[in-house]
């Protein structure tokens, strides 16, 4: 595979590459993957660009998004940010995949609303693998959409477009948003699973003396271990248990920190050391955060 990565920093760039033609606006496409076809040569490339994109797939369309190969069926919608990696696996004919790619610049969104919390969208640092499945309805909402949004890189460009354009991309934002959230609720058995073992790996952790020779777990550990991307794994802890995966960590090390308080006799810098805390007064700032006391008041108290 080559390790050379092809980047566009433009929609021009970009429509260049994928023989699309000249856009019609300078910040803002829609691709039809119907249209776009490519052979033996791109397969292996590695792609990535300033632009964000939502796509809509139909069928397994022989790309890599970041680790993990796209294959699935009907009404798949899968977000990508500025700079992650896309890899072709093999040939695309014309009229084979169904579906729409929409890509759009950070320029469009800087300086309004939604650029300022289009962060809060976690789904564009979610794996291929959490990508959104869309029933028909919901697709058929998400269609109408982008066809408004077509129709008006289509018009010729006035004092309004700007605004109705972020204003469209953030309603389809949003609607995303709302199907995630449907999509966590009939997974429910299943993240439920993933609850449980979330608490499993903590309990591991510390039984293994991982806290004292590596630290405290991060987001980041739990979810590789859970096979899922941190973004995904906190947003579905959150759905589930009202906490984020970094409140079942903190709560985890405060739980255990009341039993070492009461059960032993050591230090509390003894036992912040041995929570993985490196500095005491960071110990002590999140145990009375979560408690209301000090660790030397709990202590006392009990």
């Amino acid at each position: 595979m080559s390790e050379q990565v092809i980047h566009s920093k433009s929609i021009a760039e970009l429509s260049s590459l994928m023989g699309a033609g000249k856009p019609a606006h300078p910040l803002i496409t829609i691709l039809d993957t119907e249209k776009l076809a490519y052979g033996e040569e791109t397969v292996g490339k590695r792609f990535s660009s300033d632009l964000f994109c939502i796509a809509l797939k139909d069928s397994s369309c022989g790309i890599d998004y970041g680790r993990n190969p796209y294959d699935f069926d009907d009404g798949v919608l899968i977000f990508t940010a500025p700079n992650q990696i896309i890899t072709v696996k093999k040939p695309q004919e014309l009229n084979q995949v169904k579906g729409w790619m929409l890509y759009f610049h950070t320029d469009l969104i800087r300086k309004t609303p939604l650029g300022e919390k289009i962060d809060s969208y976690h789904f564009f640092n979610y794996e291929v693998h959490e990508a959104l499945h869309l029933s028909v309805k919901e697709q058929e909402t998400l269609d109408q959409i982008i066809q408004l949004i077509q129709k008006e890189i289509s018009e010729r460009i006035d004092n309004h477009s700007h605004q109705v354009l972020v204003s469209n991309i953030e309603l389809l934002l949003n609607y995303s948003k709302r199907y995630y959230e449907r999509q966590f609720k009939t997974r429910s058995a299943s993240n439920l699973d993933v609850v449980s073992k979330v608490e499993s790996l903590l309990k591991k952790y510390y039984s293994e003396n991982q806290l004292i020779e590596k630290g405290q777990p991060t987001i980041q550990y739990l979810a590789h271990h859970c096979h899922l991307s941190a973004s995904y794994l906190s947003d579905l802890l959150a759905k589930e248990t009202g906490r984020s995966a970094k409140d079942h960590i903190n709560d985890f090390l405060v739980e255990k920190a009341k039993n070492l308080l009461l059960s032993s006799a050591d230090s509390i810098s003894g036992i912040a050391y041995t929570l993985g805390f490196n500095y005491p007064h960071y110990f002590g700032r999140l145990f009375k955060q979560k408690t209301g006391k000090t660790p030397q008041e709990y202590r006392q108290l009990n």
